[in-house]
């Protein structure tokens, strides 16, 4: 198991550094001066040069790597008065009067517009992500895995072909277009017998009440976030279903008199499950990175929407930790994957 883990989180490291290196570069070549983002566009010679200054704008890229690097690293070499403003951290050593060696959170630099630090900004908007995330993984499983067991075990019926047909028409819908569709119909045509909205998040804001809860903003992105991964799901569970039903047990099971319910749910379909899971776990990591225009549309704050708005604006910085903090949420749910399938699947052995 320990050597598992390390073995996989060494690629996951390696995963995260390609990650880091393209993100660097690929921004450092777009246009635009990060000093004069920061300050506007009327600002002075001499605030601009502080500004490249403090930035390591005046140094050669691959010296401007190194400290984007260090500033990610959860050890890094900074000096106190950095450490201080910016970083959440614990001293390791005084290398100098300047500098120190600290054991910190990842620093992603701060915004160009707001000038608050990325990683708050992020942090405030992941809990949103995630949970429409879950929600649209929990409706395509769950949705999913019924109609394609409910596909297999009427193989060939006006069902199984009605499961397939609705697959196909999910994959085939792009996400952007069925979220304009399900907004324009569900939460304006037909929004007074729905109660549901065109647009909303997690929280409404009552002049009165302040904060208010409000899960009805969260059925239509979730909706529309879902159903891709559940069309997948439906097809993958009913392929691995029709397999699994020609497999000798099966038929043995149903020789010992057990019913059809039985052997179908507590033999045949954790069997079944392993690309199910695999399905499961990518497009929950995929969610993450792809609900941004869902996100836009319905007007949920998320990262996916916080990132859309700082590539409106030029907020460079945004962007790079909100690529660098989707990938490593992947790495993670991949891992946590190869985890899951030996508790699924007993003959799976990490060894």
């Amino acid at each position: 198991m320990l050597r598992f883990l390390l073995r996989k989180s060494g690629y996951g490291i390696l995963v995260l550094f390609g990650v880091v290196v393209l993100v660097f570069f690929l921004f450092n070549v777009l246009p635009g001066d990060p000093a004069r983002l920061t300050l506007g566009q009327r600002a002075d010679v001499a605030s601009l040069e502080n500004v490249r200054k403090e930035l390591h704008l005046d140094q050669p890229v691959g010296v401007q790597f190194l400290f984007y690097l260090n500033d990610l690293l959860p050890i890094g070499i900074h000096t106190t008065t950095q450490a201080t403003e910016n970083l959440h951290y614990v001293t390791l050593a005084h290398i100098s009067k300047e500098k120190i060696l600290v054991l910190k959170t990842p620093y992603l630099r701060r915004s160009y517009q707001g000038k608050k630090p990325v990683g708050d900004i992020l942090m405030e908007a992941l809990p949103g992500t995630l949970l429409l995330a879950v929600a649209a993984m929990l409706f395509a499983t769950v949705i999913g895995v019924a109609l394609g067991v409910l596909s297999a075990v009427k193989q060939n019926t006006w069902m199984d072909t009605g499961a397939v047909f609705a697959s196909v028409a999910g994959i085939s819908a792009p996400s952007f277009f069925a979220g304009i569709v399900l907004a324009y119909l569900f939460g304006f045509v037909w929004s007074d017998y729905t109660g549901l909205h065109m647009t909303g998040s997690l929280f409404d804001i009552d002049p009165f009440k302040g904060r208010v809860l409000n899960l009805r903003n969260l059925v239509l992105p979730a909706i529309t976030l879902g159903i891709r991964p559940l069309a997948i799901i439906v097809q993958l569970t009913r392929s691995a279903m029709l397999d699994v039903l020609h497999q000798d047990y099966i038929r043995t099971a149903y020789a010992k008199g057990l019913s059809k319910s039985r052997v179908i749910w507590q033999h045949a379909l954790p069997n079944a499950l392993n690309p199910v899971v695999t399905a499961i776990t990518g497009w929950f990591a995929e969610l993450l990175a792809g609900a941004f225009f869902v996100e836009y549309i319905f007007g949920w704050k998320g990262i996916g929407k916080v990132t859309v708005d700082a590539l409106d604006k030029f907020d460079f910085p945004v962007v790079m930790g909100a690529i660098l903090l989707t990938a490593a949420i992947f790495v993670l749910v991949n891992l946590l994957a190869d985890l899951l399938y030996t508790l699924i699947d007993p003959r799976i052995k990490l060894d």
